[in-house]
């Protein structure tokens, strides 16, 4: 089968449209912009809907607006435009509204480089809005899972009502590799579960972490609000009621880690360090462990595709055996501090680059020795 020359961006597109997005709003911004143009020329062809935002703030509230009536949306920015989308994300968490956000990240902070890589966005995307309530944030590490990753996202958000947030990065959206198309693996995504006039209220908190089925907003008359409110959308400030809610947007997700948890473990017997990384950087840490092996040294990868909510399993189990974790990433160890509170007890050594320039496998490698 012949291969194809593509990028990141063009993977989540394909991804996007595979999953059934049919509307997307987003505004230009670097590295961010190619899903803009692409879903500009791509969605109107299969009557879909694209738009270009008169900034970042009318973007993400198109995209709330569009899923309350029925669509399937998309957004897509970078660092500076999540700072932008923070109030309205937290209107998405607060109202249930199934959507999903491309970070394609670079290097912070504030407008910092535009044409630069960065994993700077690791826990603003979890800690970004009033509250700290739980997200859901992917974080492919290749082309293939820029495309699979996509899917996956969109049903996620289906699943938990929720907003969920695809991490990527400058290089890995911005670079041309060679790729497979029967790598780029289709996933299930579920269809809507929508309610019926007649199936109680459009809320509902019990149990706790119970996802209630959508209202269709526009065959019948809803509220909406950002603001504390009971089961039947109603504004309030009783205590019951407010804490009911609050637990439930924290229990949907917390209770059901074992559901999002995704990771790739490349074990190796006898090995005592354990390399952990996400993103772009696990390049660079795969090559780091054939170098290391071919040498006859033992090494373990985990390769963490879930940051948040953190797949906890997962890295426990990883660490059996593991004296030394060594967290590649691409800032000043912000997946690392999740990390040492996991990894009591074990030396933990953090391989960070904040110049620009990808962490090399030699560098890593380095910190192995």
């Amino acid at each position: 089968m012949a291969h194809e020359f593509i990028d990141g961006s063009t993977a989540i597109v394909r991804g996007a449209l595979a999953a059934g997005c049919d509307f997307f709003a987003g505004y230009p911004i670097t590295p961010a912009s190619p899903i803009l143009q692409m879903m500009m020329t791509e969605l109107p062809a299969r009557g879909g809907v694209a738009i270009q935002g008169e900034d970042e703030i009318a973007s993400i509230g198109m995209c709330i607006g569009a899923t309350l009536a029925g669509a399937r949306t998309l957004t897509a920015t970078s660092g500076p435009g999540i700072s932008l989308y923070s109030e309205n994300i937290g209107l998405a968490i607060i109202g249930e509204v199934p959507l999903v956000i491309v970070d394609v990240q670079r290097l912070g902070p504030a407008t910092g480089g535009a044409t630069t890589v960065g994993q700077g966005d690791v826990q603003f995307v979890r800690w970004g809005t009033a509250g700290g309530y739980p997200i859901i944030a992917l974080a492919p590490s290749t082309v293939e899972e820029c495309y699979s990753l996509t899917m996956r996202a969109f049903d996620l958000a289906e699943r938990f009502r929720c907003p969920v947030f695809l991490l990527t990065d400058k290089d890995l959206n911005m670079t041309m590799r060679t790729v497979d198309p029967s790598a780029l693996t289709d996933m299930v995504v579920r269809d809507r579960d929508l309610r019926r006039g007649d199936e109680g209220p459009p809320y509902r908190y019990h149990p706790p972490d119970g996802v209630p089925p959508m209202s269709r907003y526009g065959d019948e008359i809803m509220r909406f609000t950002g603001s504390s409110h009971g089961e039947d959308a109603v504004i309030t400030k009783n205590p019951a009621a407010v804490g009911a809610l609050n637990d439930h947007l924290a229990a949907k997700i917390d209770d059901h880690r074992a559901e999002i948890e995704m990771v790739t473990l490349d074990h190796q017997e006898r090995a005592a360090t354990l390399i952990l990384t996400y993103g772009v950087t696990a390049g660079a840490a795969r090559a780091a462990v054939r170098q290391t092996r071919a040498g006859g040294d033992a090494v373990s990868l985990l390769v963490v595709q879930s940051l948040w909510p953190v797949p906890e399993e997962a890295i426990g189990a990883a660490l059996e055996g593991v004296t030394r974790v060594v967290v590649p990433e691409l800032n000043l160890g912000q997946y690392r501090r999740e990390i040492d509170r996991l990894a009591s007890g074990r030396e933990i050594v953090g391989v960070n680059r904040v110049d620009g320039k990808l962490i090399t496998p030699e560098q890593i490698v380095e910190a192995l020795l």
